[in-house]
């Protein structure tokens, strides 16, 4: 088993749960969110965001807003439905909860 496969499939596990926290926050453009990510050492790349962007949106859990740009062609901004909220609040949960039992064994 390696080590690296394991981090990276945990990371996986929470990137959707990550997005949400930041969009919770504000609307944001997807180079936003990347560098957001990678300011808190979860590095992603265009290419993972991009569809998971879209399976949240296709979900109900985002939706966004087209926005004119000072640089260049308008920015997609994405935010946070209430939907979207509503699943956060779901995810916090399960997320304390694990959060908990990984504490609970590794101090017992």
């Amino acid at each position: 088993m390696n080590a690296e496969n394991v981090k990276s499939q945990m990371r996986k596990g929470t990137l959707e749960y990550c997005i949400l926290l930041i969009l919770e926050k504000e609307a944001a453009y997807t180079s936003d969110i990347i560098r957001k990510l990678q300011d808190a050492r979860l590095i992603v790349v265009e290419g993972t965001l991009y569809p998971l962007l879209t399976r949240l949106k296709n979900s109900g859990f985002l939706s966004y807003n087209w926005i004119e740009s000072t640089q260049g062609p308008p920015r997609k901004y994405y935010q946070l439905t209430e939907k979207g909220a509503l699943f956060l609040k779901e995810l916090e949960s399960s997320w304390q909860e694990l959060n908990n039992t990984i504490n609970h064994i590794k101090n017992n």
